[in-house]
């Protein structure tokens, strides 16, 4: 492979002229195959660029070539091109054009996330489904509501979006998920899954309130059967018996928990049949008028009848599919959700349904295949993340050193492409749960991260995944505690809010020593603010009895780790963020555990003092030294902890300058909260220090790369400094840096 350094300080650009190793390395996500790359499109690109600063600390881990190095090919798209808005499919005549327009439609998801190197498999599971649906209701007068993110790329190519499609998760572009704020038809904006049906019913009933007669439809997966939200929604459903269609899109093939040990549901023709007739009008009319029949004999012929009509139903049916009838749904399947002709079908007559109630129709979809490998398993958060075209770090105060040879390029782009905090995280636990038997791991959120999974087929039977049952996982591992065993909850920030409740009154009112590891915590890119973590140092910090603390770099995150497993007094929570790590030193050490409420002095200066919470102490360094560069000598201090505070260190920062800067990515009520509070109570405001505090804004940031989220919430290191330069009348200064 051709080499050629170009050295242009204070970058290094090292050109690559192989595509296809190019490809295959930048594009390694734990395997040598590009997750849900549609490679198949694309022709070799000459060149490759990456940028890395040979000064200060900043660097920038490329995981794609640009997309504008690639040659594109897309195919033809005639039926689409003449679809605007969902009253265009009405145009549509025969079966063979909507299945034709199905194709191009998965056509165009594959060709937009390939430029993306984004998974587009779960994407195109739905795409027929979408289309039925579009075909059969007229939105956006009925209200049509989807749970997850990627089950909405056909609704929202079909939806007048497809010439933003490609500005997905961008920023100033498309959302990843629903959004109300975006297009009238998304009537209620979701992410997190299992809102939908709640949302729904709400609109159904303000409907039948209102006098209007249009039609609601809730779509939610597999994954949002595990959420408790969703069986209270059923169930209050059943009860007001409003009519309302909720569409199961079953990917699993199963309604039973665990997938694995019982065979797969199988669609055929006698199913197919029977769910026609499950649908018809004529059937529903005739069962009906069967339930009036027996009422006029008496309460227990009608209950008998109802009995015999459950058996006959639940013995045709698939297994689990009684649950929805005890709730009060009407169930109709299992549908092939990749059969238009099937799906068009049912939903017609089930469209044509008035005063009966909701219906639940339960639609088998097939998650496409990859030569990349076996993508029916949700792609998860980290994973996505992972696959941006490059994911923002800024790392140690030395100066970065540029690769000598293509050996050290190619270990330079694995190593910071394959590794992080997660990674991080995993191998320290698991080096901790070897020592202590005791360890175990509850798991919530949507998806497993595939670090996790390697605790998993390590300790299979210490390891319990809950889906996004955070409520129940949060008390259970509080029960495992009280067991004697030490459990490490770990779920995504932004699924921790779900579960506030038991962590305030099941675990830290009892004092119940339940480890939290708090994933993707504070700005996660272009997952925008439905997945992001901003506010979990505000409500863990205010908790009475919780530890609160987090890492500057992956080594403070494995002694953490340690810390976590010697507390057995109390609860405690740490976080850390999404990404590619700082850079460690190579080979896993057995953590080191921290001193409790003792934060650390990284680099001494005078005059003004940073005092950093978490990663961003990173970014503080980096202020160090550009303001070296206006010859000002800051001090930059590693926090540690949030709660308890190190009163000592804090104390002699303000004792010794005359300006201090907390920093943190979290929100208003978190870190600088505290450290206000004490300094206030303890008189050291009444000195000579001026204290002010860098959170993130009180609006929610949008989604964008990581790098621009940073900006547009003023967290950079260049925003640290220019707040340092104001602080000390600067003013002039602090814009040229900023220019």
């Amino acid at each position: 492979m051709g080499v050629t350094y170009l050295h242009s300080p204070p970058a290094v650009n090292l050109v690559f002229e192989e595509s296809a190793l190019v490809h295959s390395t930048s594009c390694r996500l734990h395997s040598s195959q590009c997750l849900g790359c549609n490679t198949s499109k694309l022709k070799p690109c000459r060149t490759l660029v990456f940028n890395l600063p040979s000064r200060r600390f900043n660097r920038r881990v490329a995981a794609l070539p640009d997309v504008d190095d690639f040659f594109w090919e897309k195919d033809p798209t005639p039926i689409l091109d003449t679809i605007d808005a969902p009253i265009h499919l009405k145009n549509l005549s025969s079966k063979v054009e909507l299945k034709q327009l199905a194709g191009e439609v998965r056509s165009e998801i594959s060709f937009i996330m390939s430029r993306k190197c984004q998974p587009c498999n779960t994407g195109h599971s739905v795409v027929d489904l979408a289309i039925a649906i579009h075909y059969v209701f007229n939105a956006p007068m009925d209200k049509i509501l989807w749970d997850a993110g990627q089950h909405t790329y056909a609704h929202k190519i079909l939806t007048g979006r497809r010439s933003l499609f490609h500005t997905i998760k961008q920023r100033k572009g498309l959302s990843g998920f629903t959004s109300r704020f975006e297009s009238e038809y998304d009537p209620f904006g979701a992410g997190h899954g299992c809102n939908s049906l709640s949302a729904g019913l709400g609109m159904a009933v303000a409907r039948d309130l209102g006098g209007r007669k249009n039609r609601i439809v809730t779509v939610i997966s597999n994954w949002t059967t595990m959420a408790g939200q969703v069986y209270e929604a059923m169930g209050h459903a059943g009860f007001l018996d409003s009519n309302m269609v909720v569409i199961l899109n079953d990917s699993r093939h199963t309604l039973l928990p665990k997938p694995d040990s019982q065979s797969k549901m199988s669609i055929n023709a006698f199913s197919s049949a029977l769910s026609k007739v499950q649908s018809s009008k004529g059937f529903r009319k005739f069962r009906e008028a069967a339930k009036g029949l027996s009422k006029w004999f008496g309460k227990g012929m009608h209950e008998f009848a109802a009995k015999i009509d459950e058996y006959a139903r639940g013995m045709i049916g698939p297994h689990g599919a009684t649950l929805f009838e005890e709730l009060g749904l009407y169930y109709i399947g299992p549908i092939d959700g990749n059969n238009i002709d099937d799906l068009i079908c049912v939903l017609k007559e089930v469209a044509t349904l008035d005063s009966t109630g909701p219906v639940l129709v339960h639609v088998i979809t097939e998650n496409e295949k990859d030569s990349g490998g076996d993508f029916n398993s949700e792609v998860t958060p980290n994973e996505e993340d992972a696959l941006l075209c490059y994911e923002y770090n800024e790392i140690s105060e030395a100066p970065h050193r540029p690769p000598e040879s293509s050996q050290d390029i190619l270990k330079f782009l694995e190593n910071g492409l394959s590794r992080t905090y997660n990674d991080c995280f995993v191998e320290s636990l698991i080096a901790e749960a070897e020592n202590d038997k005791r360890i175990v791991v509850v798991h919530g959120g949507m998806g497993i991260d595939r670090s996790i999974q390697l605790f998993q087929s390590r300790f299979p039977d210490r390891f319990f995944d809950l889906g996004i049952a955070e409520q129940h996982a949060v008390t259970f591992s509080a029960g495992l505690a009280c067991g004697g065993l030490k459990p490490f909850c770990i779920i995504p920030s932004t699924f921790l809010q779900r579960a506030y409740d038991q962590i305030v009154e099941d675990v830290d009112m009892q004092k119940i020593p339940v480890r939290f590891a708090i994933t993707s915590a504070g700005l996660v890119g272009s997952e925008g603010p439905t997945n992001s973590g901003p506010f979990d140092i505000t409500f863990m910090s205010c908790l009475p009895n919780m530890i609160v603390m987090s890492p500057s770099n992956e080594d403070e995150l494995i002694d953490m780790v340690a810390t976590a497993a010697m507390v057995e007094d109390r609860p405690i929570c740490f976080r850390y963020p999404r990404g590619a790590i700082v850079g460690t030193s190579g080979t896993l050490a057995y953590g080191n555990p921290l001193e409790i409420g003792k934060g650390e002095i990284l680099a001494e200066g005078k005059e003004i003092a940073f005092l950093g919470y978490g990663e961003v102490v990173q970014r503080c360094l980096i202020a160090r030294s550009l303001l070296f560069n206006f010859g000002i000598q800051a001090t930059v201090a590693n926090a540690r902890f949030c709660k308890p505070l190190d009163i000592d260190l804090i104390r002699m920062l303000c004792q010794q300058h005359d300006f201090l800067i907390t920093v943190e990515e979290g929100t208003v009520g978190g870190f600088g909260s505290h450290v206000s509070q004490f300094i206030s109570l303890d008189g050291l405001l009444d000195g000579k220090i001026k204290w002010r505090p860098i959170v993130l804004p009180d609006r929610y940031i949008e989604h964008a790369s990581l790098t621009e989220q940073l900006d547009m919430a003023g967290l950079t290191a260049h925003h640290i400094a220019a707040t340092a330069l104001t602080l000390l009348g600067r003013h002039r200064d602090a814009l040229l840096l900023m220019k």
